[in-house]
This record gives structure tokens, sequence and C-alpha cells, in this order.
């Protein structure tokens, strides 16, 4: 909240042009302050208090308004700016983008949005290396399993699955069964658990999420780890050809 001096020096009641923030937005009402601090001592001998203590009687409901005293160009400039974040806020939050908008930003993922490109015949050739749904089958065997490595004197790293909505219930049993059906998961026989949930993707559906806290913080780091993207990026400066595709998006 911001606000801007109106009265004259002379009198002991100020009357102040205030910014505040309502359920329809800024408005701007006045305000009396009676006996205000005028010199540079007065305004450095007012009672201090912490941040920390402003901030709990500001929750607890000690503190009712703030007022800040700035400049009126200021004051416009700030309360612009505020407008203009709101805004930007309310309109491209993924909960409240609307299904056009949605469609619109997938379509742009779609295998027709690079029709224009010189290399598009070549990636409709090859189009099958990227599929946009799960193959129902294992890919070759090539004999390599992999293993995590635990820190020594490791046990048990287990997590008890919480309680999940009907509609995340299903949505991961629906999942693991049909991969059960192509053969690309089995039973566990392992002694390490962790819980399962789902979060929402913008486009409406699940996306699930495994809670490996304990297991990841009782394994050992590997001694090669990934690079990060920024520097696979680098490195594929001006490189023509490549062995391995991971990800289309």
């Amino acid at each position: 909240m911001s606000a801007g001096q109106t009265s004259d020096t002379t009198s002991s009641v100020e009357t102040l042009n205030v910014l505040t923030r309502t359920r329809t937005g800024l408005q701007y009402r006045s305000m009396e302050m009676e006996n205000p601090p005028t010199s540079a001592s007065e305004l450095t001998s007012l009672p201090v208090v912490s941040w920390m203590r402003f901030a709990k009687n500001l929750y607890g409901g000690r503190i009712e308004q703030i007022c800040i005293l700035s400049d009126h160009e200021r004051m416009k400039s700030e309360a612009e700016e505020l407008r203009q974040l709101h805004a930007a806020s309310t309109t491209e939050s993924e909960d409240t983008l609307s299904a056009k908008t949605k469609k619109e930003r997938f379509d742009g993922q779609s295998w027709d949005s690079p029709s224009a490109s010189p290399f598009y015949d070549v990636l409709r050739e090859h189009m099958n290396v990227l599929p946009d749904e799960i193959p129902a089958e294992l890919p070759q065997d090539k004999g390599i399993q992999h293993e995590i490595d635990l820190v020594s004197g490791t046990k048990y790293c287990v997590t008890r699955q919480w309680p999940l909505p009907r509609d995340q219930v299903k949505a991961i049993d629906d999942f693991f069964e049909s991969r059960r059906q192509a053969g690309q998961v089995r039973e566990s026989k392992s002694p390490h658990s962790a819980p399962t949930f789902c979060v929402k993707k913008p486009q409406g559906e699940w996306r699930i999420v495994h809670a490996y806290n304990k297991l990841n913080d009782a394994t050992i780091p590997a001694q090669t780890p990934i690079p990060r993207k920024d520097v696979i990026i680098d490195s594929m400066a001006k490189s023509t050809v490549y062995t391995t595709l991971l990800s289309r998006r």
C-alpha cells in the first residue's frame, strides 16, 4: 500500500491519499494522520520492531494496516506494476488457461508443426524412433541390468503408502495393469518400497510420481553424474550426427 502527502507542513493533521487493495482491485481513499513526524530526527527515533515480530503480529491480526509513504510519481508507477503483475498471474496461470489455449499449445508440439522445416521428410521417415505412445513391448535385452549402489549398512528404505483419492488410485492401477499385460513390469521382490501418487498435467491427465526420498538419501552418487541440460546443449553445437535421441520435447 502506498500513500502520497497532500497537506501543507503547518497543519498538525495530515491527509493522505492511500492506495488500498480490495476485493475489486486497487482503490484510492483518504486517510488522516494526527501529528505525523516531520523531521529526520523524529523519523529515526520512531519505535522499531524486528521483522520476525512484525510478521508474527501481521499474521496474528495485531497489525491491521500498513502504510508506506512514497513520492506521488513512484506511487503511480508501483500501482501500475502491481496491476500488471496481478493481470499476468491471473491470465497466464496453468489453472486458468482456456481449453483453446491448451489445445493451441499442444498442437504446436505435434508432428505437423515442423512441416515447413527442410528436415520434415526425414523426421516423418523415422517417426517410429519417437512414438507418441509407449510401445507395448520391451526393448531388446542387452544383458545389462540396472543396480543401485547403497551406502554401507543400509537395510531397508521403506515409506508407507498414504491414502489417495479414488481417481488417483484408478489412474495408477490402470497404468501398471497395462504395463503388466505388455510385459514391461513384474511383481517387485525388492525389500525397499516408496509411496506413489499423482499430479495433474496441464492437459488434465495424471502424471505418476514416486517418492523415493529415503532411497535417494541412501544411494551412493554416481561418479560420472548425468550432465546438465545446458552442458549437453553446448556440446551439441555444430554437430550433425546423433547416436541417441532421448526425448522429442
